[in-house]
Order: structure tokens, then sequence, then C-alpha cells
């Protein structure tokens, strides 16, 4: 015999659960009110705990709200977007929201038509501060309330959350610089504006010592742009001790390419990037990267745009702190000096 169906969580569960009335449970999910971050607690523990979910179109009818929030990844292939997407999601679901992500693909065109669906469906987006004006010009006249990550806001008045990526470059140039490398590469992408930061940290490392830079443009932030690049950067004029790439998946291509060009990483070659993706601890040399807090972002951007849709006030821009975590890719080798 088929099993009889569980019963689905009601709000009273939830209220009982955490010790509260069915009122104070609905103002908190509808955003209608705020109370102590004791009471706050015991209800997103209950409502996990219970898997309940207010209905959308109760919801939708008290409030005008959906109970949906969105945030807009520029690729699902690139891990540092899915930790992103992960604390989002925490965070949703701690404030008893659905979210929906949609994939911009790293392209321009198709991210306004992405953006005008799901500004229809959700009470607030978490975009990319560098999306094309065309893009930004449209979601701003939608009204939808916006957080900004990857920098800092190209608008007042909106939130963001970020690190800052010239400390972020200029503390790896410091251990590129203390570990005695000094003709440096950089394997850039210039649609991202900071991009240029990372750049200018990362020279500014070498200040008052002699070191010598070249930079090289990547078409797009991928493990296959790094491999189409490595035999420039690596083999025309004087070969650099240390390359960093703009992230983890230009500088494992690149490291990938170096290994059929016969060029030894480290003992001839250091390799570093940015966002300290998981597969940067499982390949060989495992690479250094700067932790660029991809998860914490996205989770902290959530907050915030929790906030702006309650009409919260609060901090609109907030820094996170990045970390440079050293493995062997950029190690010298014995022998070297």
């Amino acid at each position: 015999m088929t099993p009889p169906r569980k019963r689905a969580a009601t709000i009273r569960d939830v209220a009982r659960a955490a010790d509260v009335s069915t009122a104070t449970v609905s103002k908190y999910v509808n955003g209608g009110q705020r109370f102590t971050a004791d009471v706050e607690a015991r209800i997103a523990r209950a409502v996990q705990e219970l898997g309940w979910s207010l209905n959308p179109m109760a919801r939708g009818m008290n409030t005008g709200l959906t109970g949906n929030v969105g945030i807009v990844i520029l690729d699902i292939r690139n891990p540092h977007f899915t930790s992103m997407v992960k604390g989002a999601a925490r965070a949703a679901a701690t404030a008893g929201l659905n979210l929906i992500f949609a994939d911009a693909a790293e392209s321009k065109a198709p991210e306004l038509a992405v953006l005008k669906s799901l500004s229809r469906r959700v009470d607030g987006l978490i975009v990319s501060a560098r999306l094309p004006q065309p893009v930004l010009d449209a979601l701003f006249d939608s009204g939808t309330p916006v957080v900004f990550y990857g920098g800092p806001s190209p608008y007042p008045d909106y939130h963001s959350v970020c690190c800052d990526n010239t400390l972020a470059a200029r503390m790896l140039g410091r251990h590129l610089r203390d570990t005695g490398y000094r003709r440096i590469s950089y394997v850039g992408f210039p649609a991202a504006r900071w991009s240029a930061e990372r750049w200018r940290g990362l020279q500014d490392a070498f200040t008052g010592l002699d070191a010598s830079f070249r930079q090289f443009d990547a078409a797009a932030p991928v493990a296959e742009e790094g491999e189409r690049l490595a035999s420039t950067v690596l083999l025309s004029g004087e070969m650099p001790d240390a390359v960093v790439a703009f992230n983890d998946l230009l500088a494992l291509g690149l490291m990938a390419e170096a290994r059929a060009l016969g060029v030894r990483v480290p003992a001839q070659v250091a390799i570093a990037g940015f966002d300290n993706i998981a597969y940067g601890r499982y390949c060989s040399p495992m690479l250094t990267s700067v932790d660029m807090m991809s998860e914490a972002i996205g989770e902290v951007a959530m907050r915030h745009l929790v906030d702006v849709i309650q009409g919260v006030q609060g901090t609109q821009d907030e820094v996170l702190t990045s970390r440079v975590i050293v493995r062997e890719s950029t190690a010298r080798a014995a022998g070297n000096p």
C-alpha cells in the first residue's frame, strides 16, 4: 500500500515551534515588522526545520509581493558564481523567500531579455556591477530593488557587496614579491572594470623594486582562453617568472597548457589567480589564489536585498575581507634564488 502523504506544515505549526503567535510569524515572513534577533532566529529555525513556506498567492494578496528574489550570475560554469548562489540561497531561505537565478552566460545580448523577464517575477534582484549600461537603465526603469556584487555600485543610493580588488591584488603581489619573483605578467579581462583595479594593485606591490610587468587581455574569463593565450604569455619575449590571471579558470587553463608546452610550474614560472574555487585545490600543482569570498558575498548581498525590500535602512556598500591562499603553484623550486 502507498504510505499516507505527510501533512504539510502550517503557520500554526511554525508559531508553536517558535513559541510565538501566528500573527508574529506572518508579520516576520511578510516583512511587515522586525522583531528581536532571538525571536527572528526562532522563527527562521522553525521555518527551516518544518519546511514551511507561505503560499505565494496569499502573500501577494496581503503584501503586493511575490515572495521571490533573484540573482543573475555571469557564468554558471564558473564555481565562483555557483558559490555565490549557494550563499544567497541560504540567506533567502532564512528570510522565507524563494530564490530564482538566471545565467547571463558572459554575453551582453541576452542579459536585457533575461533581466526584464526576471524582474517581473521577483521582489528584488542581486546583479553584477559590470552589467552593460542599457541593461542597468532598463533595470532601474522597472523600479525593482537591486543589490550589486563584484564591485562598488555604479550608482549612488544602491547597495553593493564586494571585496576590494586593488587591495586583494596588492596582497597577492606582496606574496610574489616576498617570494622573489620580479618578471610579472598579468592576464586580465578588460570587460570587467575591476580587472584594471587588480592590475594596478599588483604593480603597487612592487613599488620601489626593479620589477618588470607585461599585460595580456583575455577575450573571456574561461579556462579555454587561458589555454589559448599560454604560448603568447609564456613564450613571447623573455619568459615571466610569475603569471597572475584575472580569475582561477584562466589560471588553470594557463597551467594546463604550460605543461603541454614543456614549461614547469612553479620551477620555471609561478601561476596564481583570483576566486579560490575548489578546483584549484585538486590540480597539480595546487593553485595559489585570492579568496574573494564568493559564498559570503552571495549571503551578505541577499541580506542587504531583504532589507531593501522591507525598507530597512542600513550600510549601502559593504566590503568583505579577501585573503591570499598560498599553495604550490607559487613556491620557489629548490635551488632557485
